[in-house]
């Protein structure tokens, strides 16, 4: 017996040295070296100097700690903007950059001083400065190898460090700016103050956490009533969950609108509101035993009631006056409110309308003042036992008489430093502050800006611009002008700056940008010169911020001031202020005055601040916002969406991702998410990225096989082309456009969908199984095999870039693999430009219909391939109700036998032999394991 010829040899198989296996944790390190060693970043703001430029202005992470899963979402999707961006042919640059001042690294030098049982207020103030800078340079340093370790594309030689002289010194002229101009002023009112960290926190330095707190019913008995002197004698009752603010008293508020009822109860009289008496009977047990009145607020008028404590005498001793107080409600409570203007917003502005000024009985650590009349030197009034039924407040109350109820079960959220965790208090310090309404006298902005959205279309309103502009007609007037991404965001922000308080700038720390400030010892006025300023700035360029500390302050007055008449500010600035001014010594000092990010991005809390202190900053000193488009994406949580702690043991590490997967991984999966909402990862997500990640890696591997050896003498006109060819080039085109929509709308979810689908089901399903046949058989110089290995070198030249944004290191990877060098890279590239086919809608309808006809035959021939009734679709015969191409075309389109019309789809196996070569089911094969035609001529021609 003859064995039967083997026609491996004659077929042309794809061949590669690309793996199949990424192996991306041991490839992509030495992918950063020969990126490093070529200079790729320098080279390329080389070779797109003078091109449009796109500027993303990276929003400054905290010099502390290891990068955390937030990090790692942040920074790929800004190096995917940037570099898609690049390909695009603009000119991108990404400069990187770190907030180096604040709390959060004073707090850890200061954990670092509590082990060694020092005290930070002892240390000079240069020492523990120059520790912080040496701890936030560490911290620099670990980043950015981090960062730099997910493909981040950046400027890496010269990232921008809120610490350095420069930027100290920029941030104290932006400061000076707004004194200058007059929007700076030093007031006393209430605002967020850590006890612990002993300093004022803004908002964004704020979260709320749900806790239990004591809640007490106090009686204020009415000493005074012009209105309705029968009230005298009565208990005014007030509801708070604050019973430490009680000390602190100095009027009651009552709302004029509202019901009161007077009542009696086993010989004592009360007044509460009247929706609200169940709920006051149900915490005191106090019930109406007998009707007197029921009388609305302004009977309250001009009364007076006495302080639980007026026998202490003093501060205790002066009546209490009622004040009719548009925020109380009957929501809650008793209907009337107790007023500690030291201690609230709405207390504050209304005992100030009064002429009742705070007394600041608290100090910073959360204790009273030791000469406080009442529980002096006591505290701290976050401490849970001090406020608690049992604790010393309840228990001086409960003997006077005056308290009605308390119980430790009030569950409500509560602020608390984000950075200590531990509650934080509204304390009425004196703080500077930077006006929301306030006339600038000086605002005189002169620019062009746009009468008309770019994005919508949409006719913009007119600027309030010149004289009469405040900060907050400014910035709401800019938030109109900038682009949203999503567009909801421009309502978030919108309304944060529609009711925003003053903008408190100062901190009572060591660590940061100091208020380079001169204030006049007895008129309370700063000082307004600008050749001190000049000298301030100079002296903070030569010694950094430091120089504020160790200054010879006179030498900085000159010879036409006093040193003894002025005081020099030792408070910090808000690191908001100084990231908020970013824009002055990144953007502006790198590209010229007047320089607009064209990008700012970060995370949905950002609104309350970056974007916002960013906003504000430039608005006061620019009359615009620095930028002309904000992106916000959200936070990272695990795999079922809770949000990550070590508590839980479910945070996700993205250094262990590098290490075991890869960062491709990491890349792939920030882009596969809709990061305009919170995303999730974990082992299940991880998976299906990386099954993601393995399709398109294979899709290369194809291509780079496929292609082995093609030549330009090889590539075929277009015209000369068969069907399929231009339908897949057809579709080429319509994928361009869509990847660029999605890049120009940072859309890139929809960008890698697209790409992927793209790969997996125009190519890898459909084209490439249906031409693997020419592929692997026709003869090297058939028209039909050339015109597929150029469409395929097309697809490769396209492909590999539009993949680059998001896989760099694969891409790179794939684009040595074929065109190996020492100084090429594919982030050279640009985008690519296809051939110009023009549409040809019937080609598009008809290969249309094919496959979806094609996809009615792959699902008739699965059940008997199950039976075995036939092994593959080569040994089919088919029936289809329509013929859009001639029956060979459609049976090598459905990789089947035979193809003929009928009503219905419908299959059998074929009598037709099969070839020994190709293994297709052909007439003209006279015996199975005989050539066809074709392959006898390949065979015959070597």
């Amino acid at each position: 017996m003859t064995d039967a010829p083997d026609y491996r040899d004659t077929v042309f198989l794809p061949k590669t040295d690309f793996p199949m296996k990424a192996g991306l944790a041991a490839k992509e390190p030495a992918i950063l070296d020969r990126w490093a060693k070529m200079g790729l970043y320098d080279r390329l703001r080389r070779e797109r100097a003078g091109r449009e430029r796109f500027i993303l202005h990276d929003g400054p992470p905290y010099a502390n700690g290891d990068i955390h899963m937030g990090h790692a979402l942040n920074k790929v999707l800004k190096d995917i903007i940037v570099r898609s961006q690049t390909l695009m042919g603009k000119d991108a640059p990404y400069v990187p950059g770190w907030d180096c001042h604040g709390l959060p690294i004073e707090w850890k030098v200061e954990e670092a001083y509590r082990a060694k049982k020092l005290n930070k207020d002892e240390v000079p103030v240069a020492q523990f400065r120059a520790e912080c800078r040496a701890y936030a340079d560490t911290w620099v340093g670990t980043q950015k190898a981090q960062f730099e370790r997910l493909g981040i594309m950046g400027d890496w030689a010269n990232p921008y460090l809120t610490m350095t002289y420069d930027a100290e010194a920029v941030i104290a002229g932006e400061l000076l700016k707004f004194a200058e101009s007059g929007q700076l002023y030093r007031g006393a009112k209430p605002v967020m103050w850590s006890p612990v960290e002993k300093t004022a926190l803004a908002e964004a330095e704020v979260e709320y956490e749900d806790i239990v707190s004591t809640q007490i019913d106090v009686g204020f008995e009415v000493a005074s009533c012009p209105e309705y002197p029968d009230l005298v004698g009565a208990l005014a009752v007030i509801w708070t969950t604050t019973p430490w603010t009680i000390p602190v008293n100095q009027a009651l508020s009552y709302g004029e609108a509202i019901d009161y009822l007077h009542f009696e109860c086993d010989g004592r009289r009360y007044l509460v509101a009247e929706p609200l008496l169940p709920a006051f009977t149900k915490r005191t047990g106090i019930t109406m035993k007998g009707f007197i009145a029921l009388a609305k607020g302004p009977v309250l008028e001009g009364a007076t009631a006495l302080h639980p404590m007026h026998k202490l005498g003093g501060f205790f001793a002066k009546p209490r006056p009622f004040l009719p107080g548009d925020f109380v409600t009957t929501d809650a409570g008793t209907g009337l409110v107790h007023m500690a203007p030291d201690h609230g917003e709405d207390d504050f502005l209304l005992c100030k309308a009064h002429g009742i000024d705070p007394v600041f009985a608290v100090q910073g650590d959360g204790t009273y003042r030791p000469d406080w009349a009442w529980l002096g030197g006591q505290g701290s009034v976050i401490n849970k036992k001090f406020v608690a039924a049992e604790g010393p407040i309840c228990s001086d109350l409960r003997e006077v008489g005056a308290l009605l109820s308390a119980s430790d079960d009030f569950q409500h959220s509560y602020p608390h430093s984000w950075r200590s965790k531990a509650k934080v208090i509204f304390r009425a310090t004196p703080q500077w502050f930077i006006p929301m309404d306030k006339v600038d006298p000086t605002a005189d902005w002169t620019m062009d800006l746009p009468t008309v959205d770019p994005i919508s279309g949409v006719t913009l309103p007119a600027p309030h611009l010149g004289n009469g502009a405040t900060l907050r007609q400014t910035a709401l007037d800019a938030i109109e002008r900038t682009r949203w991404v999503p567009e909801r965001s421009r309502n978030r922000i919108r309304s944060m700056v529609e009711g925003r308080p003053d903008w408190v700038i100062s901190r009572q720390r060591a660590w940061g940008v100091p208020i380079a400030l001169y204030v006049h010892r007895e008129t309370g006025a700063y000082l307004q010169n600008k050749a001190i300023n000049a000298r301030i700035l100079d002296a903070f360029r030569a010694g950094g911020a430091d120089a504020w500390f160790t200054a010879d302050h006179q030498a900085l007055l000159g010879p036409d001031y006093n040193l003894a008449d002025f005081e020099p500010v030792n408070d910090i600035l808000d690191v908001w202020f100084d990231s908020g001014s970013t824009h002055a010594f990144v953007i502006e000092a790198r590209y010229g005055e007047g320089t607009r990010a064209n990008l700012y991005l970060e995370g949905s809390d950002q609104h309350r601040g970056w974007f916002q202190s960013s906003l504000l900053e430039s608005c006061g000193t620019r009359g615009r916002a620095p930028y002309d488009a904000v992106l916000t994406h959200g936070f990272a949580l695990d795999g079922q969406g809770r949000k990550m702690s070590k508590s839980l043991g479910n945070v996700v590490d993205p250094l262990k991702i590098i290490g075991e997967s890869g960062a491709d991984i990491l890349r792939i999966w920030t882009a596969s998410t809709d990061y305009f909402e919170d995303v999730r990862i974990g082992k299940e997500v991880l998976a299906t990225a990386s099954d993601s990640y393995r399709k398109l890696r294979n899709t290369f591997r194809y291509l780079l096989g496929a292609l082995d050896g093609f030549t330009e003498e090889e590539r075929i006109s277009f015209d000369a082309m068969p069907e399929l060819e231009r339908y897949v080039l057809a579709r080429l085109t319509a994928l361009d456009t869509e990847l660029r929509r999605a890049a120009e709308a940072y859309e890139f979810n929809r960008y890698l969908r697209a790409l992927t689908d793209f790969a997996n089901e125009d190519l890898s399903a459909f084209f490439f199984d249906i031409r693997k046949d020419s592929l692997y058989c026709d003869a090297a110089t058939d028209p039909k095999r050339r015109s597929y290995r150029t469409v395929l070198d097309i697809l490769f030249h396209a492909l590999v870039r539009y993949a680059a944004p998001i896989l760099c290191f694969t891409a790179e990877e794939v684009w040595q693999a074929r065109y190996p060098s020492e100084d090429g890279s594919v982030h050279l590239l640009e985008w690519p430009e296809l051939p110009q086919l023009g549409e040809d809608e019937p080609l598009m309808a008809r290969w249309a219909e094919i496959r979806s006809l094609r996809a009615q035959v792959t699902e008739a021939i699965e059940p008997l391939r199950r039976e075995k009734t036939i092994r593959s679709s080569n040994e089919a015969e088919v029936t289809v109700p329509s013929l859009p191409l001639d029956a060979q075309g459609l049976a090598e389109a459905f990789i089947v036998a035979d193809v003929a019309a009928a009503d219905t789809v419908g299959v059998m196996r074929t009598d037709y032999h099969k070839c020994g070569r190709c293994w297709r089911h052909l007439p003209d094969v006279a015996a199975d394991g005989e050539l066809c035609g074709r392959c006898a001529g390949v065979v015959a021609h070597g």
